[in-house]
């Protein structure tokens, strides 16, 4: 079937815009991915160990905004195929202090030119002096302060949601 995405007055919104072609464009990411034996949030994690350097298990999933059992998920996922390790920090030893392995860095090296493919594929029906100005754009969605701070607020309310349900005396 030919024909946009989204169509008619729905393609009017840009928000319509963004979550349809997001969706696609992470099932391309995903289906990418998994030539490497990884998904989207592992690809997540190498990146961020590469940028930061070892980070304890609890910090890595604050900067990723990932929820502790899908960080320990991602986290056991990544062990085992021995792209990251964690051991426990000196300095604390309740903590655990994760890191990349050497198989690791080669992965993210291959999951990073896998995703320059995909971002020329996905952005070909654009002119190419239209990819910069686009990724400009989103970045500074993605560091202002409206969708960051309103992920953050629906992160907190669904937690403090569950919090009180949890100590609430169930019905009867």
């Amino acid at each position: 079937m030919s024909g946009p995405l989204v169509p008619g007055g729905i393609g009017e919104h840009t928000s319509c815009l963004l979550v349809k072609l997001g969706q696609v464009v992470f099932r391309l990411a995903e289906d990418r991915l998994h030539e490497l034996g990884l998904r989207v949030r592992h690809y997540s994690v190498l990146q961020a160990l590469a940028d930061n350097g070892p980070m304890s298990q609890l910090s890595l999933g604050a900067y990723l905004r990932i929820d502790p059992a899908t960080m320990v998920s991602s986290l056991d996922d990544l062990e085992t195929l021995g792209l990251a390790a964690r051991a426990r920090d000196p300095e604390d030893r309740r903590r655990y202090v994760v890191d990349l392995s050497d198989a690791g860095r080669k992965t993210l090296r291959e999951a990073n030119e896998l995703l320059a493919d995909l971002d020329q594929h996905v952005l070909s029906d654009l002119p190419q002096r239209s990819h910069d100005s686009l990724h400009k754009l989103l970045a500074k969605m993605n560091e202002g302060a409206t969708l960051p701070g309103e992920f953050d607020r629906m992160r907190d309310q669904a937690g403090s949601t569950k919090m009180s349900s949890a100590s609430s005396p169930s019905p009867r």
